[in-house]
């Protein structure tokens, strides 16, 4: 007999799975021309009406009130077939996290009450660095009518599709930051064009320059940091889910591939050498699930070291997946660099997706000081 708690779960995956098959798949490489091409507007429309943009967020605030394990099962279903949707979804989860850790939950419900459509629910954030290592953070200042923010917002992920952005400025000349949400739609904000990065190419990014635009703190003054760490330990696991659904992609297709292509009269899957490299392959996605399935695990039981699993988990996923993607090439040929087989695609977003969070060198050093003050 399931669990109601496991037949939930089983419900998203399959709805995810659904998802991925009947809207990303069949429309990866147009989705990956953007922003040469269309923004692929009513995918992220869809996802919106079935919940994906909201999963953790509660149900009061508009959201479907689930955890950390049906987020990382969404994320890693939607990333087989195409991770672009799967970094829209972790960083306006990742946006919410922050404000509701922040107190700021009561400010999230007012502007995500009524939204007009998918791009109303989304929330902007500099996703793929960590704020205490920024020096060039926006300056904030106080004033009669509360707070207004000058500077320069580098790679604002969903920047040019949200309505609103969570943005880390200083309001102090101390090491601490303070969070602030702006309307992306006030005239002081200035947007650049979506700038062309490495991989998740629907899910972009621009830079932002702020001209005095008017601000909400969330929370308080230079304190920033605990509920950013707080969340980031939180998406972690998300990160992971994410990477390891970009391998399992990867996996699949090369061993379908495999299976199909014949030389010498025989499915090229029996030659030992490409058997050895899916042999290899099918080893680091197991390892990297279990990987991620323990972190879930750890951080919905509130175990004493989960955020340490969390972190390991992403580290390691992250790299898995650009060493897998890489066999996921070299195992079909001259055909894994060409566009139509999603392969290299796959490589580039996996690339990209490890800089989620802060870049990988700069999160190994954090975490390997963390491990030693703790020995």
């Amino acid at each position: 007999m399931t669990s109601p708690l496991r037949d939930e779960l089983k419900a998203f995956e399959t709805l995810a799975e659904n998802f991925a098959l009947k809207e990303l798949s069949p429309r990866r490489e147009e989705s990956d021309r953007y922003p040469f091409g269309p923004f692929p507007d009513d995918i992220l429309e869809k996802a919106y009406e079935v919940g994906f943009l909201g999963i953790t967020l509660p149900e009061e605030l508009g959201g479907i009130g689930q955890g950390i394990s049906a987020l990382c099962n969404v994320l890693e279903r939607i990333c087989r077939a195409d991770a672009s949707l799967g970094a829209v979804i972790f960083t306006n989860t990742l946006s919410q996290e922050i404000i509701m850790r922040a107190g700021g939950s009561d400010i999230l419900g007012r502007i995500l009450s009524s939204p007009a459509d998918a791009k109303g629910f989304l929330i902007a954030f500099p996703s793929y660095s960590n704020p205490a290592e920024h020096s060039g953070l926006p300056a904030a200042k106080k004033g009669a009518n509360g707070y207004a923010l000058s500077g320069k917002v580098d790679y604002a992920v969903l920047g040019n599709l949200a309505s609103h952005a969570l943005v880390p400025a200083r309001t102090s000349g101390l090491d601490g930051y303070s969070l602030f949400l702006i309307s992306l739609n006030d005239p002081r904000v200035r947007k650049s064009e979506p700038v062309f990065s490495l991989g998740v190419h629907a899910c972009p990014a621009c830079d932002l320059v702020l001209s005095n635009a008017e601000a909400t703190l969330i929370g308080g003054e230079d304190r920033g940091k605990d509920p950013y760490e707080d969340a980031s330990d939180f998406m972690n696991a998300a990160a992971a889910a994410m990477s390891l659904g970009v391998m399992r992609g990867s996996f699949d297709y090369a061993l379908a591939y495999c299976n199909e292509r014949e030389q010498g009269g025989w499915p090229i899957v029996n030659w030992s050498e490409i058997k050895m490299i899916l042999s290899s392959m099918a080893v680091q996605v197991e390892v990297a699930g279990m990987a991620v399935s323990e972190a879930c695990c750890a951080i919905e039981n509130k175990v004493s070291n989960g955020k340490t699993l969390a972190r390991a988990a992403a580290l390691f996923v992250q790299d898995a997946a650009c060493l897998l993607t890489t066999d996921g090439i070299q195992v079909l040929g001259g055909y894994g660099y060409m566009k139509d087989y999603g392969q290299e695609k796959r490589f580039r977003d996996a690339k990209q997706l490890q800089a989620l969070l802060g870049l990988s060198p700069l999160r190994k050093l954090r975490f390997m000081d963390q491990i030693n003050a703790k020995a």
